[in-house]
């Protein structure tokens, strides 16, 4: 059973020909193909296709969020519904082929938990090439996981990933990074990359400035996410050891304990107080750690932005309920309009 998870923003004229080459696929392939489409805001009428779609297709479903909100909540929506054990991910464009996903299972059958689609020979404009270039090298200096496309849409992954790999703001982008940070294999395999036939990029210049900032947050996540006060402590100290050896300093210089304030002093003292500061954050932090890992979180709370499924919503019992969070169950709530589809 393979679970192919694919967000959707304005890509109406792609969607039917890419549900029809992973039929296809999965018909030559022999395996089991779940589609699940999740429309991230679109306002084309790719709804309406992803409602036909599931229509003529039992194993196709879809999702409708209430406005855009990323490609990391569309993923979060599809996996919290997904139910094959191997999950797929393309994106709507149709530049991702989905021929080459036996290619990847035959990766994942290997050994590794996740395989990233490489696009050694891309469609894409120079603007686009060179800075995911210059960006995949960055990203695999900082965090030592060196891939040659971090960002393919074409990825294929053990459900154990996705249960442990959490999704928000624009981390779509470091799946593997997060991923591989867990103890997870990550492997990758050249894939063919298509021109786009309908429409246009999504994607400007300014995603590559929010990769940069998302980057420092997978780096202080991943190597101080469990301990922050390593970071925050050793900062601290630094700072603090920095301050009282200027203050000192200034006190011997001037031969006199009460002698005048000076720069030095000010300096001093600044970063004593910044050093003391920087502790008592590492301090918080360690307690607000603490906190998340005595509270059971769910993929479920992706569901929030739902405003329209083509299936019910599966009711959760026991253990998995009492954790349930409230944004959740707001899903079945009667206010929310819901369109079920044979």
């Amino acid at each position: 059973m393979l679970s192919a998870v694919i967000p959707v923003y304005n890509e109406r004229e792609s969607l039917p020909v890419l549900h029809a080459e992973l039929r296809d696929v999965a018909s030559a392939a022999g395996y089991e193909l779940e589609c699940i489409f999740v429309d991230d805001g679109s306002t084309d009428g790719s709804w309406q296709t992803i409602l036909a779609l599931c229509q003529q297709d039992a194993r196709t479903r879809g999702i409708r969020f209430r406005h855009n909100r990323g490609k990391a909540a569309a993923l979060a929506a599809g996996f919290a519904v997904a139910t094959g054990q191997i999950v797929a991910t393309l994106d709507a464009d149709l530049q991702d082929n989905p021929h080459e996903l036996p290619h990847l299972l035959e990766a994942l059958d290997s050994g590794a938990d996740l395989v990233v689609g490489w696009k050694k020979v891309r469609h894409d404009p120079w603007h686009k090439v060179i800075p995911s270039r210059v960006f995949n090298a960055l990203v695999g200096w900082v965090t030592g996981v060196r891939l040659h496309d971090v960002n393919c849409g074409l990825k294929l992954m053990r459900r154990d990933v996705i249960d442990a790999v959490p999704l928000y703001g624009e981390l779509h982008r470091f799946v593997p990074i997060l991923a591989a940070s867990r103890g997870f294999r990550v492997g990758e395999v050249v894939v063919e990359h298509r021109p786009r036939r309908f429409g246009h990029s999504k994607y400007g210049m300014r995603r590559f400035l929010k990769g940069l900032f998302d980057l420092a947050t997978v780096k202080f996540v991943t190597t101080y996410g469990e301990r922050p006060q390593h970071l925050f402590g050793t900062a601290g100290l630094v700072a603090a050891t920095i301050g009282i050896a200027l203050l000192a300093w200034s006190r011997l210089a001037a031969r006199d304990l009460w002698a005048g304030v000076d720069l030095r002093d000010l300096l001093g003292l600044a970063l004593l107080l910044f050093g003391a500061q920087l502790f008592i954050t590492g301090m918080v932090a360690e307690l607000v750690v603490a906190g998340l890992r005595g509270r059971r979180r769910t993929r479920r709370a992706a569901l929030d932005f739902v405003v329209e499924t083509t299936f019910d919503e599966p009711e959760l019992t026991g253990e998995d309920a009492a954790h349930q969070p409230d944004s959740s169950r707001r899903l079945r709530d009667s206010h929310v309009e819901r369109m079920n589809v044979p």
